[in-house]
């Protein structure tokens, strides 16, 4: 059983949940105002942020993206504004695939979700949003 990502008292992140990566297998469209769209990518967009949150939640893995992405811990918050910053976060997932699997499995996801959340918000073709 694929534990949840849990601080170190044992609840999820803020805004996470055990399964929490369902949201890109089936997002959900319950906004009437949301087009499939939008929708699609308010769920990479959270996926996105579950990834980085479950960076930061180990020290290595953190440091390890800082070093890459020659950001440093104070400047990590600014860097999180801008809009490319989420993309990144996906790309470094998904270019490890040690990373990507304990990822998925840790937010109980296909791992070809990350793909998708990236695509998405990337604003690449191709990405029907078929699960």
């Amino acid at each position: 059983m694929a534990r949840s990502a849990t601080d170190r008292a044992g609840r999820p992140p803020p805004g996470l949940s055990r399964g929490w990566g369902t949201m890109m297998k089936k997002p959900h469209y319950t906004d009437a105002g949301k087009s499939p769209s939008k929708a699609r990518k308010d769920a990479a967009t959270a996926l996105a942020v579950a990834a980085l949150s479950f960076l930061a939640a180990e020290p290595e893995r953190l440091e390890r993206f800082l070093a890459l992405t020659g950001l440093g811990p104070q400047s990590l918050r600014a860097a999180a504004r801008e809009p490319s910053f989420l993309i990144g976060v996906l790309e470094h997932v998904a270019g490890d695939e040690t990373l990507l699997l304990a990822f998925a499995d840790e937010g109980e996801i296909d791992p070809q979700d990350v793909g998708r959340a990236l695509e998405t918000l990337a604003g690449r073709p191709g990405h029907t949003g078929a699960a």
